[in-house]
């Protein structure tokens, strides 16, 4: 991660910070070798989040994750587009996309099928909606996140 910290020009501990948060419990000493293909994955993200590029570019940044680590890295994105970092995602994780992104665009086959904003274009299709939504229809929540909302807001049962 020094060295990380260094090519971005990074304060020192940038990226320990980020493995820290996407990777608890993994010790300064654990080589890479060691870490699990989920892990490594991560940690090569950790690496990446450490320059806070302007346009970040990601393919399947879940794949191996666990719900927690899948939770913490939303909570990274978020936050680096809140601070106005473009994220460009390719992900078959509907639910990550329901959960970061403005804009949906689906391909099959090479060919554009369905553009436009993400809560429009997740639950026009049984194919495209995420768990969430296939569960609680005809409600139009997408994520964990909303039906834990509403039910704070309601004070119980979102229906």
């Amino acid at each position: 991660c020094a060295a990380a910290d260094h090519d971005a020009d990074a304060p020192p501990g940038t990226c320990r910070a980020l493995v820290d948060e996407l990777l608890p419990g993994i010790a300064d000493d654990t080589h890479p070798r060691d870490l699990s293909e989920g892990q490594r994955l991560t940690l090569a993200l950790a690496i990446v989040l450490t320059t806070r590029p302007p346009l970040l570019l990601l393919d399947e940044p879940t794949r191996g994750l666990d719900y927690a680590a899948k939770t913490r890295l939303v909570t990274i994105l978020r936050g680096l587009a809140a601070d106005g970092h473009a994220i460009l995602l390719a992900t078959h994780d509907v639910e990550l996309a329901a959960e970061i992104a403005h804009r949906v665009v689906i391909l099959a086959d090479g060919e554009v099928v369905a553009d436009g904003p993400t809560e429009q274009i997740v639950v026009s299709s049984p194919s495209f909606a995420p768990q969430v939504t296939k569960i609680l229809a005809p409600q139009e929540w997408l994520t964990v996140s909303e039906v834990r909302r509403a039910l704070d807001a309601g004070g119980g049962e979102p229906w």
